[in-house]
């Protein structure tokens, strides 16, 4: 991959159809929800099966049970708040959640819950970045941008490969 170009390419799943880009290097610089349109995210981006390889692997070994933790690199575009709350959510433990407010105390920011909801609602790198994983403080789920059928499956097949309860 030494052209520069991101490569991209589709993961089947039990839960979707996820679509995924890497940089030169081989860094995840957003993942999708949906494969829907992936073609139409970056003109310049060549669909390359091969180039996500290692991104497929592993999400496939999170979808089988076996995966709790990605490691990934990833390479993320955003701002510094931003990169911060999305450290944040690496934080927290595969079948457990976090409600915005925890998250903004995490990141020294105890009033910007709201903040924490729009730095989690641009992640650009969901489920690598478990965004899911953020409910509201009264342990409801909240928004996600695969939509809250696919936040409650993720969470419910968190829970049960990690032998837990759905929150």
């Amino acid at each position: 991959m030494s052209d520069g170009a991101e490569r991209w390419g589709t993961i089947e799943t039990p839960f979707a159809t996820f679509a995924a880009w890497v940089d030169s290097a081989g860094r995840v610089t957003r993942f999708r929800l949906s494969a829907d349109g992936a073609a139409t995210i970056d003109p310049h981006a060549v669909h390359d099966e091969r180039a996500i390889a290692h991104v497929r692997r592993q999400v496939e070994e999170y979808c089988a049970g076996s995966r709790k933790v990605f490691e990934i690199e990833r390479a993320a575009r955003g701002t510094a708040f931003q990169h911060a709350v999305w450290e944040a959510l690496l934080e927290i433990p595969y079948g457990s959640t976090a409600s915005y407010g925890e998250i903004a105390k995490a990141v020294g920011r105890p009033g910007a819950a709201r903040a924490v909801g729009l730095a989690n609602a641009n992640n650009p790198i969901a489920l690598i970045v478990p965004c899911h994983r953020v409910i509201g403080s009264d342990g409801t789920l909240t928004g996600y941008g695969g939509g809250l059928p696919l936040k409650r499956a993720l969470l419910a097949h968190e829970a049960r490969a990690s032998g837990g309860e759905l929150f």
